[in-house]
């Protein structure tokens, strides 16, 4: 179990820095809406587009720190082996998240299944 304690700690931390991503997606929306505010143009946009990027930038950044947040505390809940629901939720979640959460996500899946671990869950 301390392989896999390491792996969603490095999991969560990849996720957390991944976010960075949706911070300039925002800042290039604003960018935008800057630019076509300014623009000398005679046609009149119906709205402001780069409140789009904002948006998707804000909503991707929250899920993203999210996830990231509940990943460390997956690695934390491994190590003290409490908490089984959660990290089974969590180990399915994180399968919706990439490659690399894939396969954590069904390798944490195969092994929290197995007898002895679920029993090493209910002596702690």
């Amino acid at each position: 179990m301390n392989t896999f304690r390491t792996l969603y700690l490095v999991k969560g931390i990849l996720t957390l820095c991944f976010s960075i991503f949706f911070i300039l997606y925002g800042c290039i929306g604003l960018f935008f809406g800057a630019v076509a505010q300014n623009a000398d143009t005679n046609a009149e946009l119906p709205f402001n587009f780069g409140w789009i990027f904002v948006i998707i930038g804000g909503i991707g950044l929250v899920l993203c720190v999210t996830i990231g947040i509940l990943t460390l505390l997956v690695s934390k809940y491994i190590k003290a082996l409490k908490n089984y629901n959660f990290i089974f939720v969590m180990a399915i979640i994180n399968c919706l998240t990439g490659i690399l959460g894939i396969v954590l996500g069904v390798f944490t899946i195969i092994e929290l299944s197995k007898p002895e671990i679920k029993k090493l869950f209910n002596k702690a």
